[in-house]
């Protein structure tokens, strides 16, 4: 009997535009992929009116799985938590712990969405905290970077953690065998940085990981790291000033073109350029944030996702659940903490390994 492909359970309800974006940009996914089978969570109703609006139904590859509750965007996470069990959001979490889906992708709530998961699925042993790491493009391809908001206070140790989840997902998913690791730091000297961030680098240097010291700010977008590690506070921080330049710069090559008849002339002549430089850093294309260090994998797309958005963020699910992703974290961490134990009982050793 052949081995069945991914399923993959949908928060449909989620985000701003919820089943209007959802339910197409499964319908995109299910065309693409033969092998996948996605399962549609919420409100039944809705979702079989809006399959019928596409002239589909459920059946076969696609399911539709009744939960009555959604967790609105502006939800506190433990209101989520404590009275929304049967949200569309846990439910599709349920339905990952009960080993009936492969993975979760949702747009709704972000805090909600690591409460919940963290509560249903659990970190996997050895990690404290899960980590949010997303990608950005970068001079050469891209660059991955974690934790982008779920932890504010970070020890040295969770950064640490941070590093390992991050090495060992940027290995799986993009078939490189030493990427390059950095941290986040206000400078590339040793001597700078707060206590958390030179305990870590003293951490990191004596691990498997290829770490190639402190990295700035810049250097994200540069091709000299394949992946940053930084707390959630500054991750966060970075994140939306990337964001809001990015929206500032699109809007003022717009207006720079709508000057006059002469820039909207040289705004024409532009095009053949613009749209390859469009398409290499439209946000869309890097949709689809892990909440790494779960057992379970859940994918955390943009709120405003819109079809072509939300379709890259399962997309991405099915790229982890086809490399193990959990299982390769969970393979590797275990081994650390087994090392580190035999340390304690035989004196200081090095972590380093092949």
């Amino acid at each position: 009997m052949p081995e069945r492909g991914p399923v993959i359970a949908l928060d449909a309800m989620g985000g701003d535009h919820g089943p209007e974006v959802t339910v197409a940009a499964a319908l995109d996914c299910l065309r693409e992929h033969p092998g996948l089978t996605l399962i549609l969570v919420g409100r039944e109703p809705e979702l079989r009116e809006r399959l019928a609006r596409h002239g589909e139904s459920p059946g076969g590859r696609l399911k539709v799985h009744h939960a009555s509750d959604v967790v609105a965007m502006d939800d506190l996470p433990s209101k989520a938590l404590r009275n929304k069990r049967d949200s569309s959001m846990r439910v599709a979490i349920n339905l990952v712990r009960d080993g009936q889906a492969d993975a979760c992708v949702s747009a709704g709530n972000t805090g909600a969405l690591m409460a919940t998961a963290r509560f249903v699925l659990k970190t996997i042993p050895g990690i404290d905290r899960p980590a949010i790491i997303v990608t950005l493009p970068s001079a050469q391809g891209h660059t991955h970077i974690l934790d982008m908001g779920a932890n504010v206070d970070c020890s040295a140790e969770h950064l640490f953690q941070f590093a390992v989840m991050g090495y060992e997902l940027v290995r799986a998913v993009e078939n490189i065998d030493s990427p390059r690791l950095g941290l986040l730091n206000i400078g590339e000297e040793e001597i700078k940085g707060n206590e958390q961030v030179k305990q870590a680098y003293r951490l990191l240097s004596d691990s498997y990981l290829n770490f190639i010291g402190y990295v700035e700010g810049d250097d994200i977008f540069g091709n000299s790291v394949d992946i940053v590690v930084t707390d959630g506070f500054v991750g966060n921080v970075a994140l939306k000033t990337i964001e809001g330049f990015a929206r500032l710069l699109g809007q003022s090559l717009k207006d720079a073109f709508q000057v006059n008849w002469y820039t909207k002339l040289v705004g024409l002549l532009a095009v053949p350029v613009l749209k390859p430089f469009k398409r290499r850093f439209d946000p869309r294309r890097y949709n689809g944030a892990t909440l790494l260090g779960l057992r379970g994998i859940v994918i955390k797309s943009h709120g405003n996702a819109d079809q072509k958005s939300f379709a890259n963020a399962i997309r991405m699910a099915m790229l982890e659940i086809d490399k193990a992703v959990p299982e390769r974290i969970g393979e590797r961490v275990s081994g650390i903490v087994a090392q580190s134990g035999s340390r304690q009982d035989s004196g200081p050793a090095q972590v380093k390994s092949a």
